[in-house]
């Protein structure tokens, strides 16, 4: 029997206002978890808090304004979040900015600042999620990566890197605890209609006096299934990884891209 149910387990997800973050919330809670979740933005925030799983189900979604490139704001929160519900079970490093830049243009602060954000985010909230995960022997660990990781273009190149270097330490940590019951996974997403691929297009219309759905239609046909993909589709794939139906699954770097990834 294919088990997804997480009736009762804690868990965190970074970065959840919008998209992605915003569609694992809420199927996480729709799976019975209580879900923690923060994004920069307070209405963002209140909205997204406000979810209640279809049926009236068990689970719950609470949300916290952080700015999670700040060291201490991080800490913060993770303690407003133990004080409230306990020590998370599940951990969702999804929080992250790609934005779009020349990369000799781009300085020291500029590299130093997305490190932050995005990488050193996932590592400080994993390193005081671990501890509690290790002592009950059970936790799943997930880092939110790109396809980008592993096909980096020159326009998001320190996204990529901070992308990939996400991916190695989840590898690398997925062989430490695994004897721990805890597992440690990255999902890659692909070509995903989020608002990101909606400002990528953006730039590529203006420059070419072309409309922001010509573009992404015409980036939708390069896809083998056709067309983009939904925050919903890589939800899924992330909450089954939490799940006791993925429990035998370990360090996998799974890309979600309609089969776009050409590498075996």
């Amino acid at each position: 029997m294919l088990d997804l149910d997480l009736t009762n387990k804690r868990a965190i997800v970074t970065g959840a206002s919008l998209g992605i973050g915003a569609a694992t919330v809420r199927l996480l809670a729709d799976q019975g978890a209580h879900v923690a979740f923060n994004a920069r933005g307070e209405d963002a925030v209140n909205e997204l808090a406000a979810y209640t799983p279809p049926g009236g189900g068990p689970g719950r979604v609470q949300g916290y304004v952080t700015d999670m490139a700040d060291a201490a704001a991080t800490d913060a929160f993770l303690d407003a979040v133990e004080a409230d519900t306990g020590p998370a079970d599940i951990l969702i490093n999804n929080v992250g900015a790609s934005p779009s830049r020349n990369f000799l243009y781009l300085s020291d602060q500029d590299w130093e600042d997305l490190v932050q954000l995005n990488l050193m985010s996932a590592v400080r909230c994993t390193r005081r999620c671990l501890p509690a995960m290790r002592e009950q022997r059970w936790g799943r660990v997930v880092m939110i990566a790109t396809s980008g990781a592993v096909y980096p273009n020159a326009a998001l190149i320190d996204y990529a890197a901070t992308k990939a270097a996400m991916i190695a330490t989840a590898k690398a940590l997925a062989g430490k605890y695994g004897r721990d019951g805890i597992l440690v996974n990255s999902v890659l997403p692909g070509l995903i209609h989020t608002s990101m691929w909606d400002r990528a297009a953006d730039e590529v219309a203006n420059a070419t006096g072309r409309t922001r759905q010509d573009v992404l239609d015409d980036n939708a046909k390069g896809v083998p299934v056709g067309r983009y993909g939904t925050a919903e589709e890589v939800a899924a794939a992330i909450v089954f990884l939490c799940s006791e139906a993925a429990s035998y699954i370990n360090g996998i770097a799974l890309t979600v891209d309609g089969g776009s990834g050409g590498h075996v």
